[in-house]
């Protein structure tokens, strides 16, 4: 999904740079290549005859305060040769300091652009949610907006395994993989504990392949299904497409630390990563404390991943009768979701 997305991303900026059709916005995590495309746009723009202007916000605001004590260009002029420009780049929109006068003169010169249809191009790592609203309305016209959300890694982390780094704790199993599972075969189990074991290691084996639908394991603590859902979130991010592994009551701290005043990001960004994530292996469900607001976040959390149909892998040592109702029913929906229990007894070793 993510080759996907950078193809993708590729694809319809390589298009734009030579026909300048209306706006392009590139969405997509710091490092993602967003900047590189905006920049061969116009790099391409000016081998085709037109003379963009690139800049980022920031410095574009930098610019327009600096003009108030140029005495060789005014504030007006500056401000009209912006809104005028044949191609404006607006690179890292978002990261400028949002004051007042700065969201009105942003507004000003997209709403201007806007309304006489001139083509520009935005680069965010915001949602379009984290967007003040005017210009987020403008940018949400599909008429004259075109959306790319380019969904990859931060390419100068290549050495990560995973897209979310501040959130999965994937790299806590990096040992768990399919390799090191261990069957138990030279133990003394029942028949029906061992094939539960050989059943659950087999689907784990072929949703690695090709995640599709719901994956849940349900079973007591040590008998193997963090290691089955581990292996999956590792073999995937062997095969370059990096999931999102996370255990459900750090996912629950993760929301709650965006209520703290100095938090980086937003609780919707949060939220709309989490539930947006192409693979979402949530490790260890009903092991937190069930108070109203998590009961809901869970809730909102697997209904959209259910409406969605994202593929989702689930581990849980409860039984579908102790789980809450909503999610219970979610779950039982065989067309979707399929269920493996093992039946084993605690073990916690590798080979």
């Amino acid at each position: 999904m993510q080759a996907e997305s950078i193809d993708y991303a590729y694809q319809i900026s390589k298009h734009y740079s030579s026909n300048h059709d209306g706006w392009l916005l590139l969405q997509g995590k710091y490092g993602c290549g967003k900047t590189h495309l905006a920049a061969a746009i116009a790099n391409e723009s000016v081998v085709n005859g037109v003379q963009p202007l690139f800049i980022t916000v920031p410095d574009l605001l930098d610019t327009l305060r600096f003009s108030y004590d140029n005495p060789k260009s005014t504030f007006e002029q500056r401000f009209d040769e912006i809104r005028n420009s044949a191609l404006l780049i607006l690179d890292d929109f978002g990261t400028h300091n949002a004051t007042g006068w700065a969201q009105e003169k942003l507004f000003q010169i997209l709403n201007y652009r806007y309304i006489n249809k001139f083509p520009t191009v935005i680069t965010t790592n915001l949602s379009l949610n984290e967007i003040e609203g005017r210009i987020r309305s403008r940018l949400e016209d599909p008429e004259l907006v075109t959306r790319v959300l380019i969904n990859a890694p931060d390419y100068r982390r290549l050495k990560d395994d995973t897209s979310h780094p501040e959130l999965s704790s994937l790299n806590l199993h990096s040992k768990r993989t399919f390799g090191t599972f261990d069957l138990r075969k030279g133990e003394a189990l029942k028949a029906e504990e061992l094939q539960s074991l050989q059943r659950a290691f087999k689907a784990a084996e072929n949703y690695a392949k090709d995640p599709a639908g719901w994956l849940v394991f349900i079973g007591p603590y040590g008998s193997g299904k963090t290691h089955l859902a581990a292996s999956i979130a590792n073999y995937r991010a062997s095969e370059g497409h990096p999931p999102l592994f996370v255990v459900v009551p750090d996912l629950l701290d993760h929301l709650r630390a965006t209520f703290v005043p100095r938090s980086s990001v937003s609780y919707d960004r949060r939220f709309e990563e989490i539930r947006n994530a192409p693979l979402l292996v949530l490790d260890d469900l009903g092991t937190q404390s069930m108070t109203p607001w998590v009961k809901e976040k869970l809730y909102q959390l697997f209904n959209y991943r259910y409406n969605a149909e994202l593929p989702t892998v689930v581990t849980s040592s409860d039984s579908l009768d102790e789980m809450d109702a909503r999610i219970r029913s979610r779950l039982s929906d065989t067309r979707l979701c399929s269920i493996h229990y093992i039946n084993m007894p605690t073990y916690t070793g590798l080979k």
